[in-house]
């Protein structure tokens, strides 16, 4: 009888793969529990196998973050200095905000908000001017893509391996970009490898280790982590949502007032850093942002009270809600949706008029449904339905890109990301 690997034996052999195949490994760090693991298994495997081989760390400075994190992260990358190449970077890249209806996005070290740091940045660190690649429209995810290219010219290497500590239990989009086949190519037949360019590649040695595997390997292993955890813990936060990421996102809008107990120096600093913060931090939780049982004033249908919603924001955030709407409302009468059987059935057994077609050109079982916007409907898929109610929830939280509804990039934001493709196209290239 074959004896199953647990998570720690199985991770060894990925990380052998991984070492003995790429000519220079890295770990994407943010400073939380997930990367923070991996970061000690890596270190803990080239003492333990390949002494004199570094490892890189990639860390990018969000600049507002907890005290906690900034102190965890100064002390990790000290502690195994004679291992890890630091790329700890404070770069002015585009940062998705949730906390106004003026701003869409901030910008982390920004020169001409100097004044308003909310620290001084970090000494020996990476800036704009260390990356030929960098301009002002490039938004984290961009310079994350562009990180590696630069790195393999850097090192004047064939081939570069990112290591990220992304779990498939977080979320379903994580479990999804380790099991989907449709974008990625994967080196050889490894599954929780996927292919970025030429000869990078992005590797997820811990994607089936589940939170209690985290807890339990640095308490095992006696590894520092971030206190940050313990003080979620006191404050009464569960397990499963204690996250290490930008404060103003909208997966942190819920619990950006925690900052108020946790590191009240730090927040108020925010305050003025940040268009919305304190709002946000106040209401962030509640149905004026969008969270728990939204309700329609009375008199109002969804339709109506949308209208008053975008009558109150600034015209340029007006026009962006907007220009989605109409390529939403467009895109469901002409071209349609998927949805499963199911929920077909359930909007014919409600009488609403829907036009279903064959299987589509999409990969997947469900079926293209050509339909209005509706008011509101109360089911189980109504997350996949087209409603008013939905929008209205958009606008509530600041979601500018309208994430909630499954909006997907605009012409603009395309347009932005080709490119800043063609940059990176460009650079694995060589012509850089």
């Amino acid at each position: 009888m074959i004896r199953r690997l647990n998570v720690y034996e199985a991770v060894q052999e990925r990380l052998k793969m991984v070492f003995d195949n790429f000519d220079y490994v890295y770990v994407s760090f943010s400073g939380g529990k997930d990367s923070g693991v991996l970061l000690n298994l890596c270190v803990e495997y080239i003492r333990r196998n390949l002494p004199g081989r570094k490892l890189g760390v990639l860390h990018m400075d969000y600049e507002v973050q907890y005290s906690q994190t900034t102190d965890y992260v100064r002390r990790r990358l000290a502690d195994d200095s004679d291992v890890i190449e630091a790329y700890h970077c404070c770069v002015p890249f585009k940062v998705a905000s949730c906390t106004s209806m003026y701003q869409s996005y901030w910008r982390p070290w920004e020169e001409s908000k100097r004044e308003i740091w909310v620290r001084e940045m970090p000494e020996h660190c990476y800036t704009s001017k260390d990356f030929d690649f960098f301009n002002d429209e490039l938004w984290d995810y961009d310079f994350q893509l562009l990180f590696a290219p630069w790195l393999k010219r850097r090192k004047h290497c064939r081939s570069v391996c990112c290591l990220v500590g992304i779990r498939t239990q977080e979320s379903f989009n994580r479990w999804r970009a380790i099991h989907s086949d449709k974008n990625y190519r994967r080196f050889g037949n490894y599954k929780w490898t996927h292919n970025i360019g030429g000869r990078l590649y992005n590797a997820y040695p811990i994607y089936d280790w589940k939170t209690s595997d985290i807890w339990v390997a640095n308490g095992r292993f006696g590894w520092y982590y971030n206190r940050l955890y313990d003080l979620y813990y006191q404050a009464g936060i569960p397990i499963g949502r204690q996250r290490v990421a930008s404060p103003f996102i909208s997966q942190a809008i819920a619990t950006l007032a925690v900052y108020r107990v946790i590191d009240p120096d730090m927040w108020g600093r925010m305050v003025s850093r940040v268009n919305g913060v304190n709002f946000a931090g106040t209401y962030g939780s509640t149905v004026a942002m969008g969270w728990r049982s939204v309700k329609c004033p009375p008199g109002f249908s969804w339709r109506r009270y949308m209208e008053f919603l975008l009558a109150t924001l600034p015209e340029e955030t007006r026009r962006n809600y907007e220009r989605k709407l109409d390529v939403s409302i467009r895109f469901w009468r002409e071209r349609g949706g998927c949805l499963s059987e199911e929920t077909v059935e359930k909007l014919r057994e409600r009488g609403i008029p829907i036009n279903v077609g064959g299987p589509s050109a999409y990969r997947t079982d469900k079926l293209p449904v050509r339909m209005e916007y509706l008011d509101d409907i109360d089911i189980e898929e109504f997350k996949e339905i087209p409603t008013y109610k939905r929008m209205c929830i958009c606008i509530l939280k600041n979601d500018h890109a309208c994430k909630y509804m499954g909006f997907a990039m605009t012409k603009k934001e395309k347009e932005q990301k080709e490119r800043v493709m063609k940059i990176y196209k460009s650079i694995t290239h060589g012509k850089l």
